[in-house]
């Protein structure tokens, strides 16, 4: 078993204890997603507008409002084709079913996507820290992230060591540093400009040695040359798995959902640079673009675990597609 899921079966096991708990993630939840949730539906209600029935017009329609909520060209033409397939079977398909259609199919991408698991990734062998690379370009919130997942690790009884192996950034390792303080976690550092390979051995050793449940590992997100960037990566995994056969067990890229389109560009560059399994997107709250969740999970078929919707340390919210879907639509 991963931490992952030892860590929502903690959080389950807390909503059951407090039934509020988890209406009040719920309520959380509904209202970061408010912006994208107003964005679309104003959108198809105007679509809609005057229309009884579902024709090929409304469908072009509908096809232009997923496409401008950054639901991604690839992923729209595959819900408009679904739902086409559904009017050419039923002959006759009402305006007023459109949404509960709509929120149907998106829900059945999004199964595909994330498979019937409810857990991803590979499981650390017992006794051994469960180690999470996180990546991501400077900006998309890695850093705090790291520093949210730290808290509410250790806020759920686990053990948590960060190693802070972007080396090329003083103020990622500050705030690193910062996050680390407030969650109770270990930090592992080494001067500015070390090298970033170096910083996760010493992490991982340390980890180990003292019995850690998970090892968080920073790292450096720069975009402007891939060649170097799949290079630093491959060179920090390969140092891991010498520490602990099979680390990391998980490679976590951070997408900045604020960005819309320019996230489905920085998955294409660090799924090609290094295997991902797994993401997190962050800044949900403050954007209409939050269309990108359904897209970017349809087209790269990684699992979304994390979503990022506000501030507080508890607004990093472990993703629950019916949850996220539900509140779209409801």
């Amino acid at each position: 078993m991963g931490f992952f899921d030892i860590f929502k079966k903690k959080q389950d096991s807390a909503a059951a204890d407090i039934p509020e708990s988890r209406q009040q993630q719920q309520e959380e939840l509904n209202a970061g997603l408010e912006k994208t949730k107003t964005g679309i539906f104003s959108k198809l209600a105007r679509a809609v507008a005057g229309r009884s029935t579902v024709d090929a017009d409304l469908l072009d329609d509908v096809e232009e409002v997923l496409i401008t909520s950054d639901v991604g060209v690839e992923t729209t033409v595959k819900i408009i084709r679904r739902i086409e397939e559904r009017v050419a079977r039923d002959k006759y398909m009402n305006t007023s079913e459109l949404q509960s259609i709509l929120r149907e199919e998106v829900m059945s991408l999004m199964e595909e996507s994330h498979g019937s698991e409810k857990h991803f990734g590979l499981d650390a062998r017992q006794g051994e820290p469960y180690v999470v690379m996180v990546v991501g370009v400077n900006g998309a919130g890695k850093t705090t992230t790291i520093g949210k997942l730290a808290a509410q690790l250790t806020k759920a009884g686990l053990k948590v060591w960060i190693g802070a192996a972007d080396t090329f950034r003083a103020a990622a390792i500050d705030q690193l540093k910062v996050w680390a303080d407030r969650a109770g976690a270990t930090m592992i550092r080494q001067e500015m400009g070390s090298d970033p390979a170096s910083v996760a051995f010493d992490t991982l050793t340390s980890a180990k040695a003292n019995g850690a449940d998970v090892v968080l590992i920073d790292t450096a997100g720069r975009l402007h040359n891939k060649v170097n960037l799949m290079n630093e990566l491959t060179k920090i995994r390969n140092v891991m798995g010498k520490v602990i056969p099979g680390a990391p067990h998980e490679v976590m890229l951070v997408l900045d959902g604020s960005t819309g389109q320019n996230a489905f560009e920085q998955a294409k560059q660090f799924t090609l640079a290094t295997e991902v399994n797994a993401l997190a997107i962050t800044k949900l709250d403050g954007t209409a673009k939050g269309g990108v969740v359904i897209g970017i999970s349809d087209q790269f078929k990684i699992p979304v675990k994390y979503i990022g919707i506000g501030e507080k340390i508890e607004d990093l919210q472990v993703f629950n597609r019916e949850e996220f879907v539900d509140s779209l639509f409801s």
